[in-house]
């Protein structure tokens, strides 16, 4: 029986997240697994992801691998892949997601809220850049991009104060060493994580037999979040570089089970942050995501991110 082949970005975080997919889908299989690393534009370009396009940049190298045969399986981390369907495609497999929150890396000590005024955060990503401004705690934010390493290696060498990350790559890559600098795990409610922030996407042809055999490893609960904030996402006609931030919760209650999506729009600057939550049902995600991308859209939404 032929191997199947995985494309995957050629980062170490990539790499980490496409072997753990491969060993599930060995398990599903009974199939070996080949590895096909994938160079995409947003590893070519080390510019600001606003800069060169953010939407799609992580993604569009994988996805034309799959369209030509090149690759049979495409492993994505979900908040990059843009709102709209690529045709001839489907994501056959959303597995359990790991911990959405991001986490403050500082080689003082320091939470956010110890942080001095006029200290330098380092992220490249312009939504936790205007949330961490609106915390109002005087902090200089630095634009920095790079791979787990670089950025923390920015805040070792003195070049920022400390830098901020997502929690789930620190655990993908088993990184206990850099799990020990973690001086904070930020709450959502200060800095919400990216619409399907730490959810993988396991893309394949929407012809291919496959769609079925990837079904063990699907995780219904995290496909029902992930679709009410990205759903939010494309209502609210905002990119994955975009200063959003959404966060879906399923859970049992007395009557059932039901989803708290919660949700921030924020002004570039920080000036201004809009927030709102909705319940709904993970049996409509969809219907959750655009209503309360409705209800941001009527205080204003659209003109703070600068769409109107």
């Amino acid at each position: 029986m032929t191997a199947i082949r995985l494309g995957t970005r050629r980062s170490a975080l990539a790499l980490a997240q496409s072997g753990q997919i491969a060993e599930a889908i060995r398990a599903a299989t009974g199939r070996d697994v080949e590895l096909v690393e994938i160079v995409t534009e947003g590893d070519r370009n080390r510019a600001a992801l606003a800069q060169i396009g953010g939407t799609g940049v992580f993604v569009t190298a994988l996805r034309d691998a799959l369209l030509d045969g090149r690759v049979d399986v495409a492993v994505h981390s979900f908040k990059d892949l843009p709102t709209a369907p690529a045709a001839g495609l489907v994501v056959a497999a959303v597995p359990q997601r790991e911990d959405p929150r991001d986490v403050l890396v500082c080689p003082s000590g320091k939470t956010l809220g110890e942080l001095p005024a006029g200290a330098r955060v380092g992220t490249g990503s312009p939504r936790r850049a205007a949330q961490l401004r609106a915390l109002g705690f005087g902090l200089e934010i630095v634009g920095i991009r790079g791979n787990v390493d670089t950025r923390v290696g920015k805040a070792v060498s003195g070049e920022v104060d400390a830098v901020v990350l997502a929690r789930a790559g620190l655990i993908r890559l088993g990184r206990d060493d850099l799990l020990g600098h973690v001086t904070e795990v930020i709450d959502p409610l200060q800095v919400m994580p990216a619409p399907a922030q730490a959810a993988l996407a396991v893309e394949t042809r929407a012809d291919d037999p496959l769609v079925t055999d990837l079904a063990p490893l699907e995780h219904p609960a995290t496909r029902a979040a992930v679709a009410a904030e990205r759903e939010l996402l494309l209502v609210l006609e905002a990119g994955c570089s975009a200063p959003v931030g959404a966060l879906a919760d399923v859970a049992e209650s007395d009557d059932g089970t039901e989803m708290y999506l919660r949700a921030v729009v924020a002004a570039v600057d920080g000036s201004e942050l809009l927030r709102s939550s909705a319940y709904g049902t993970p049996a409509d995600p969809a219907a959750l995501g655009r209503r309360l991308a409705e209800e941001l859209l009527a205080d204003g939404a659209g003109e703070l991110m600068g769409n109107e």
